[in-house]
């Protein structure tokens, strides 16, 4: 696949996917979500790398779903219950897709990480911050539910009362108070953001890599074990939501403030 908004490299045994769309803080468009998965199927087979580092082009790690997509809004438009539901799945594609790759994954976040982008770096094995990061869901204040089966990614990492605060809250939370919540392993001043999260990675990159995976996918596998089972209807409940008149009147007025910018 031939990437448009994301670069993959790699140094030896570790790699780095970083999100390529920073005019609009590498906001998730349809594009952009179909080439993160597609980056990491490919490393599905890959033996020689051992970490992968995920972070974002200029300000912003992520600042979540691209509700201006046209491509999104053309496939929304006039489509069926049914329809909106399938063009759902993508969000939850995404999550799995990360949380399936083999190899330890490190999330390095600046700036502001939001709604989706909050999603990826939960999907990680770890998460290092800038000290002045911003991390939330702002989901509620759209009308909307927080699908993607992310939920319980959130709840393993802070527990049930710091979730709510987030999740029905909606404000974008401070790097100190993630920090000391568990949400974030370390934080570090931005411009050792990138030195440090490849230091992390060296660090894992040299245990023995079949034992670090397995370790990796049975704790995954145990966390997993009651989510699924919750979580399977959370895209159907946001195709639901957005049929209400809260959804309509907060996504207008936010595409209005935003279209001012």
């Amino acid at each position: 696949m031939t990437y448009s908004h994301l670069s993959i490299t790699s140094n030896e045994d570790i790699a780095t996917i970083t999100l390529q769309r920073p005019e609009c803080g590498n906001a998730l468009s349809l594009r952009l979500m179909s080439e993160i998965i597609d980056a990491c199927n490919s490393f599905k087979y890959d033996t020689k790398i051992r970490v992968i580092i995920f972070c974002g082009e200029g300000k912003h790690f992520c600042v979540g779903a691209d509700l201006k997509d046209p491509e999104r809004v053309t496939r929304a438009d006039g489509a069926t219950l049914l329809e909106r539901s399938r063009l759902g799945q993508i969000g939850r594609n995404l999550i799995e897709a990360i949380l399936g790759i083999n190899q330890i994954t490190i999330a390095a976040v600046q700036g502001a990480a939001a709604g989706g982008g909050a999603c990826i770096t939960t999907a990680c094995d770890f998460r290092i911050g800038a000290d002045d990061c911003i991390v939330g869901y702002p989901e509620v204040k759209l009308g909307m539910n927080l699908s993607w089966g992310a939920l319980p990614l959130c709840n393993n990492l802070v527990g049930p009362a710091k979730t709510k605060r987030m999740v029905i809250g909606g404000d974008l939370e401070s790097a100190d108070d993630l920090l000391a919540w568990g949400f974030l392993d370390e934080t570090v001043p931005q411009p050792q953001l990138r030195a440090r999260a490849s230091e992390m990675a060296t660090y894992y990159a040299s245990r023995p890599a079949m034992a670090a995976q397995m370790i990796k996918r049975s704790l995954n596998a145990l966390q997993d074990a009651g989510n699924t089972s919750i979580m399977h209807m959370d895209g159907d409940q946001f195709t639901l939501v957005t049929e209400s008149e809260d959804y309509e009147q907060q996504r207008a007025a936010f595409l209005a403030k935003t279209s001012k910018k």
